[in-house]
């Protein structure tokens, strides 16, 4: 799983968000480091509703545009948790390596 898929995932794992609060959820829960483009946003999110991790929740007009609210289906809940477990089991696997080598992790 790409980080920027991971990513809107997490984001949409708390409530239904419309494209653009993706886009600052994304940023602020990567630090910063990064910054979603809308045509990369939206190829992630068909990708998801395709493969049935997220849904359309509703639309609603907002100063004279439409807004799109996305949200995640129980597949895509169980699909972050399962990324979640395999991320956690490579850091454990890697710190144990660093400490073997006497790093610091």
């Amino acid at each position: 799983m790409s980080e920027q898929t991971f990513l809107v995932l997490t984001a949409l794992a708390e409530e239904p968000l419309h494209g653009y609060a993706i886009v600052q959820s994304v940023e602020a829960l990567s630090d910063g480091r990064m910054r979603l483009r809308v045509g990369t946003l939206y190829g992630v999110l068909d990708r998801l509703v395709a493969d049935g991790l997220a849904e359309r929740d509703r639309e609603e007009v907002h100063q004279g545009r439409l807004r799109r609210y996305y949200r995640l289906t129980d597949g895509g809940v169980r699909t972050l948790q399962a990324e979640v477990a395999r991320m956690s089991a490579n850091v454990r696997a890697a710190s144990a390596v660093l400490r073997a080598r006497g790093s610091e992790a």
